[in-house]
């Protein structure tokens, strides 16, 4: 087949074909589009509303087995990116070139938008509901819809791509009694609705357990992580099964196949086809798949791009992913699935006879070694199954293999934190220290 004439080429297939043209072996091009419209609320009012647009292209190229990685955002000189590829492969170590091979595959998009006007209603409704109870409240919010295009096409032939429609909110109440000051948020993703209702209790009910400040427990006693916490705990273990992190000999569970790692009613999986961060393919063009990584406790296997899932010997498991435009792919979650378990937040509550919530933290959480000390930002303590009132300079410290080593109880409560599915987690082993 005679090739097309340059004016009938999209960008990206111009520039497959210039990289193929000056010298480049193989060749990739990643186009993202993003169109975002986001609604602020500031102080209980509508304050504006924005509409936000972005661009940018990859192009990864090898020549002489090198690799030159160019990005533009917005308009670009096909030639002037390709000439910049080839300068940068020239500074790299030749490596295995790892490229998607072509596939039939047809990704139908995913999502449905909402108008403008949808939500600032959805805005409205959930700061209404929550100066019902506390009109004293402070309210500021951030409702949005958010349009990305992804399409990647490379010298094998692959030509993949599908349009990803996500909707969020993040709304925080500031409560103000005399010199104590208190914030409480929370938020949600979803596909085509969002959940006013929901978002207003949750953050009337924190504020209703805060109604009085209170001594923390100190020493080793339970802790309950809310499914917006127990976020924490499962960015450790993401790092422990990252197929990188085993090839590095970082990760503790680098010898653990097979093995129980935590206790036996986790079980933690991705699925392509569920929630708000399901994806047909990673940003390799490799197609995702459902995937159990921990089944009952025992570790099942590490996540991998191209190139890691070639030097562990197991092949690619579909989780290639760029931090950013302009990096290489490594390996990634898109999304991980924290089974739950069926008791509801009431349930979990009665199971302490003393100990704390953990709601919302500051500073950053855990490294790959599951060491943390955190201190906690908003949190309860609990007495006899009943939350009797918040606490203030507390700390919580452990280890996070040892927490999940020493599970008490799963919530039946699951909810998406980032892309992490996730019920309130309660744990024994860390040690609470605090005012009294």
């Amino acid at each position: 087949m005679a090739p097309r004439p340059p004016s009938s080429l999209s960008l990206a297939e111009q520039l497959l074909e210039l990289a193929l043209r000056s010298g480049a072996e193989a060749a990739e091009v990643y186009e993202s589009q993003s169109l975002s419209r986001p609604v602020f609320f500031e102080a209980n009012r509508l304050k504006q509303l924005e509409t936000s647009q972005a661009e940018g292209i990859a192009l990864r190229l090898w020549r002489d087995g090198r690799p030159g990685l160019a990005v533009a955002y917005g308009p670009v000189e096909p030639g002037a990116l390709v000439e910049r590829a080839i300068a940068l492969s020239q500074l790299s170590e030749p490596e295995t070139i790892e490229l998607a091979p072509a596939h039939p595959k047809h990704y139908p998009d995913l999502g449905v938008g909402v108008p403008v006007e949808q939500l600032v209603e959805w805005g409205r409704e959930a700061i209404a509901l929550v100066r019902e109870q506390y009109p004293e409240a402070l309210c500021t919010a951030d409702w949005e819809c958010d349009v990305e295009t992804t399409r990647l096409i490379n010298s094998n032939g692959l030509d993949c791509g599908y349009t990803d429609t996500t909707l969020s909110c993040y709304m925080a109440a500031e409560w103000i009694r005399g010199e104590d000051f208190l914030s409480v948020a929370d938020g949600q993703t979803e596909r085509g609705i969002l959940d006013p209702v929901s978002l207003a209790q949750q953050i009337v009910q924190r504020l209703d357990w805060a109604q009085r400040n209170t001594a923390p427990p100190v020493g080793k006693v339970p802790v309950l992580f809310t499914s917006k916490a127990a976020d924490m705990l499962w960015g450790t273990v993401q790092s422990a099964m990252n197929g990188k992190q085993v090839i590095e000999r970082a990760s503790p569970w680098s010898d653990r196949l097979g093995e129980p790692v935590m206790d036996s009613r986790l079980t933690l999986s991705q699925h392509p086809d569920i929630g708000p961060f399901s994806c047909p393919f990673d940003d390799e063009g490799s197609p995702t798949q459902p995937i159990t990584f921990v089944k009952e406790g025992a570790l099942q296997l590490f996540y991998t791009d191209r190139t890691i899932g070639r030097a562990l010997s197991s092949g690619t498991t579909g989780n290639g992913f760029r931090p950013g435009l302009g990096s290489y792919p490594t390996p990634g979650l898109f999304n991980l699935i924290v089974e739950p378990g069926f008791k509801p937040l009431e349930s979990l509550l009665a199971l302490m006879q003393d100990g704390i919530i953990v709601d919302q933290m500051l500073g950053g959480g855990a490294g790959i070694s599951g060491e943390f000390s955190i201190n906690v930002d908003l949190g309860y303590r609990v007495r006899r199954g009943e939350v009797v009132g918040r606490v203030k300079d507390t700390m919580v410290a452990g280890n996070v293999y040892t927490a999940l080593r020493n599970l008490i109880e799963l919530g039946g409560d699951a909810e998406w934190n980032g892309s992490c599915y996730t019920p309130s987690v309660v744990v024994g082993g860390l040690s609470v220290t605090g005012r009294l």
